[in-house]
């Protein structure tokens, strides 16, 4: 299987690391899900140091962290039908690929990748991820290679 390139707003299957599990001592996620890429910074070698965002079924506590993701959207991507945001109060970083990377259930050819966020709803989550990154309102759990 080839690796498409990462590129912000690019919905992942991943096996996240949620912080709590990651500060628990775990070194591998217990579920695979899916994950948006928020920023993607190519090094001096030319690989990638990702930043991925989780989705999950559910809702915030504070509204301000997370984003919804519209059934339209959600359908466009082939995910289920129940509500899911894409949290902002935490993020996996990595190397592409990464080991953490996950083939879709499904997908035709074998890929890693549900497809893409529209535009106006990628600014608006990087926008808000990146507040609160220069408010240290951020926790990010590195992942290995």
């Amino acid at each position: 299987m080839s690796w498409p390139k990462p590129v912000p707003g690019l919905v992942i299957r991943y096996a996240y690391l949620w912080k709590r599990q990651a500060a628990d001592g775990q070194e591998e996620s217990v579920k695979d899900r899916p994950a948006a890429v928020v920023l993607a910074i190519a090094d001096a070698s030319g690989r990638s140091r990702v930043y991925a965002l989780p989705i999950t079924h559910s809702p915030p506590l504070d509204v301000n962290d997370a984003v919804e993701i519209p059934p339209v959207t959600k359908r466009r991507l082939g995910l289920d039908g129940e509500r899911s945001w894409i949290m902002l109060t935490e993020a996996n970083v990595f190397l592409w690929p990464g080991p953490d990377l996950r083939v879709v259930p499904g997908s035709e050819p074998s890929s890693p990748t549900y497809g893409m966020l529209p535009p106006a709803m990628l600014r608006e989550t990087t926008k808000r991820f990146l507040e609160r990154a220069r408010r240290n309102r951020l926790r990010l759990v590195p992942r290995t290679d």
